[in-house]
């Protein structure tokens, strides 16, 4: 076998990262970010997408701003992600004040959403399969911290 081979029984390969949180983190976060894409994507939905209906339904009202403040969004990358939500007739705008208008879903955004969050709840299922359930709150508890969300 030549040192190019592909054949290589990675088993058996000296891993020097397998003691890293942060490799952990992001092969963890990979997998399920992987799978929820997958999982969504018959729904015609990307996850932020589906993240952005569930937080407008569960907060009617919110401005767009509101939403790239909760969920770590960039300014110039909520634009073309609200814009392309209104254009599919998910939700709809209603002036606050001069420049602020508030987000609300349409019917066909409620139907949406509500396939969404079957979707999301079966993936949610699959990954804490594998996981004992008395840990989960400290889990959680430790990635907020660790994202800098202690709430």
């Amino acid at each position: 076998m030549d040192a190019g081979s592909a054949d290589k029984d990675v088993s058996r390969v000296p891993d020097p990262l397998e003691d890293l949180l942060g490799y952990w983190l992001r092969r963890a976060s990979s997998a399920m970010m992987a799978d929820l894409g997958s999982s969504l994507a018959p729904a015609d939905l990307r996850p932020t997408e589906a993240t952005i209906l569930i937080l407008i339904r569960a907060n009617p009202g919110l401005t767009q701003s509101d939403i790239g403040r909760v969920l770590g969004i960039a300014r110039a990358n909520m634009a073309p992600l609200m814009g392309g939500l209104l254009k599919r007739g998910f939700i709809q705008k209603s002036r606050v004040d001069g420049r602020s208008q508030s987000l609300a879903l349409t019917e066909l955004g409620i139907d949406k959403v509500c396939v969404a969050q079957t979707i999301i709840d079966a993936h949610e299922a699959r990954f804490r399969e594998g996981l004992d359930v008395a840990l989960l709150p400290d889990m959680i508890a430790a990635l907020r911290t660790l994202a800098g969300s202690e709430a």
